[in-house]
């Protein structure tokens, strides 16, 4: 071994000083029971930071039945559905309602593959073990995304109910069907780089990708179902409130011919009911997925904006930012955020909520949680006491070493504000199914929220002047490997 290797190895003497050192330590070899037996977050749990965040909230908007994305990377779609099917929900009195993930997880392996070949196209003088090749070639047709390819897709697609294209065993689980339809799209771009280094033009090779195109609307049609043109809604409105009141007698509105026995008024609230279903419906035959959208979701999905924020130097605040080969739908454009201090970024998530609106927001849902409990806390999750060592590491950090980027999205529907007026905890819609957190829904710490949380989804309307003048100005451009560009799942 030269002289240099041995400086560079770990010490049989200095590992000897360790183990001394931790044997030692009764602290440490109760850690590593509770560790050892049952993991390392369960070991960490610590019981006063639980009680320390109730799960009730002052502002708490009465969102439908929780959703389960399953074994798939599509958190980005359920939570941008859910915030839409709140509006829809509240606009036309339904007492649930879901939208069809599947349908826009098709158009969306259809637009990410076309969109991948396009880029293939455009870099075609690119070694292949360029970083921005890498970067393309990386997950051609992955499941993650943003808002904004979410509303891409839906200004193309339209909506549709659940019932009107159900899930599938691949859209539940869809590493296989992604697996091969990468692979496949991997071949080609391989293909159209031999084509053009062998003289093929620009035509003769989107030719090329037009036939390939075929191929891989037979493996989404296949993995899928193909998605409908038209389909059927029904629906059945709420009961009024007023309807289910009995009379009291004492009710003006009532006219009972005898007020001072209810039992005997004949006043229609009093009504014997039938065993009929007599909710007032609604009901749609034969229509397009956009004119679906169009009639019934009281939003439109191009009046939010993305705010993120990015404490780094080289994202300085207050500027618009473009993310470079970034779109699922390539004549949508790439992706786009405003980066904004803490302080106005927290302010318009406030002020949504407060207004009645859930919010889209992206994290890192993995650092300090405990995912099965649904708690996102420094605090409950006390690593630094089991393991008997701090971490330091602030926001810019997380993102610029990429140890806590954005790789999960979902939904604040409610929000505690202490007797300052300031928030102390979230409510947080997952979409992770019913038995994950405290029937489907999380407690987040507003400072688990100033450290993880990256990117808000928020209506124009609820930006300030100055935020809102950022939208128009012209973006920075950045690169596809750099922070904030990947994509949540």
């Amino acid at each position: 071994m030269t002289t240099d290797a041995s400086a560079r190895a770990i010490k049989p003497e200095l590992l000897r000083t360790y183990t001394e050192d931790f044997n030692k330590d009764r602290a440490n070899l109760i850690a590593a029971d509770a560790a050892v037996s049952a993991g390392v977050l369960k070991a960490a749990t610590d019981y006063r930071g639980v009680r320390a965040l109730p799960r009730d909230f002052s502002i708490e908007l009465k969102q439908g039945s929780i959703t389960n994305q399953e074994r798939s990377g599509r958190c980005w779609m359920f939570a941008s559905l859910n915030t839409l099917r709140y509006e829809l929900m509240h606009r036309w009195n339904l007492e649930d309602f879901e939208f069809s993930e599947t349908y826009l997880f098709f158009w969306d392996a259809m637009e990410k593959s076309n969109t991948y070949l396009e880029n293939v196209l455009r870099t075609l003088d690119e070694p292949t073990d360029s970083r921005l090749f890498e970067a393309i070639n990386w997950g051609p047709s992955d499941d993650g995304g943003w808002w904004q390819m979410f509303a891409a897709l839906v200004n193309k697609y339209g909506l549709v109910p659940k019932s009107a294209y159900p899930e599938s065993e691949n859209s539940r689980n869809s590493d296989d069907f992604k697996q091969y339809l990468n692979s496949k799209l991997r071949e080609f771009a391989a293909e159209l780089r031999r084509r053009s280094a062998a003289g093929a033009g620009e035509d003769e090779l989107r030719t090329l990708k037009d036939e390939y195109m075929g191929t891989v609307y037979r493996i989404c049609a296949v993995s899928l179902g193909e998605p409908p043109e038209k389909f059927d809604f029904f629906a059945r409105t709420k009961d009024d409130a007023e309807d289910d009141k009995k009379c009291d007698g004492k009710d003006e509105s009532c006219k009972c011919e005898d007020k001072s026995d209810a039992k005997a008024c004949k006043c229609d609230k009093n009504k014997d009911k039938t065993g009929k279903d007599e909710r007032p419906q609604i009901r749609e035959i034969g229509i397009t997925p956009l004119e679906f959208y169009k009639k019934y979701v009281p939003v439109d999905v191009n009046d939010f904006a993305t705010l993120a924020n990015a404490p780094l130097k080289s994202r300085p605040f207050n500027q618009r930012y473009r993310i470079r080969f970034s779109a699922n739908v390539v004549e949508a454009g790439d992706m786009e955020f405003v980066n904004v201090p803490l302080d106005v970024f927290k302010k318009a998530a406030l002020d949504q909520l407060t207004a009645g609106h859930p919010i889209w927001f992206a994290c890192d849902c993995t650092q300090f949680a405990l995912r099965k409990d649904g708690f996102f806390d420094q605090s409950v999750v006390r690593v630094d006491q089991l393991f008997g060592t701090e971490f330091t590491g602030d926001k810019a950090h997380g993102l610029e070493y990429g140890d806590s980027p954005s790789n999960h999205a979902m939904t604040f529907t409610g929000v505690n504000l202490g007797e300052d007026g300031k928030p102390n905890r979230w409510k947080v819609e997952n979409s992770w199914g019913k038995d994950a957190g405290k029937d489907g829904y999380y407690v987040m710490s507003d400072a688990w929220f100033d450290r993880y949380v990256t990117e808000l989804i928020i209506r124009k309307e609820y930006l300030d002047d100055a935020t809102r003048a950022l939208l128009t100005t012209e973006p920075v451009e950045i690169d596809p490997w750099q922070p904030l560009t990947r994509r949540c799942r």
